[in-house]
């Protein structure tokens, strides 16, 4: 088992940035790919953004490219989500993610795991 726990969500003005923050516990974290999907009212759960278990790949969601920066570090148990230029479409609940296979991350099933979200909303 792994036991995620999001911090840093908040409401930002569009053009803003916040830093979300997930620390890990349980089945060892460096086992682990992590990431971040995000859900907005009324849509399914998308993925935004991952980062293998030495930090040598990642991926990110077309529309948070160039905006987003994801991180992790493996001695602090923690990854990490940078969000700059925030948009309003971006508000959403956003969800830290742990799963053993990288390439599969971006697949929802039983063998993700989840935190229990936090609340980033962008105003215009």
């Amino acid at each position: 088992q792994v036991q995620l726990v999001e911090s840093g969500g908040g409401l930002v003005q569009a053009g803003g940035s916040l830093r979300l923050s997930c620390a890990a516990s349980g089945r060892t974290f460096t086992r682990n790919a992590m990431g971040w999907f995000r859900q907005a009212p009324g849509k399914g759960r998308e993925f935004v953004t991952k980062i293998s278990v030495g930090r040598t790949m990642t991926s990110y969601a077309d529309s948070v490219k160039g905006r987003f920066t994801v991180s992790r570090d493996n001695a602090k148990n923690t990854v990490y989500l940078q969000m700059d230029n925030l948009k309003p479409e971006d508000t959403a609940v956003y969800y830290c993610a742990a799963k053993e296979s990288y390439s599969g991350f971006n697949d929802i099933d039983a063998t993700t795991y989840w935190g229990q979200g936090t609340q980033v909303t962008v105003s215009s």
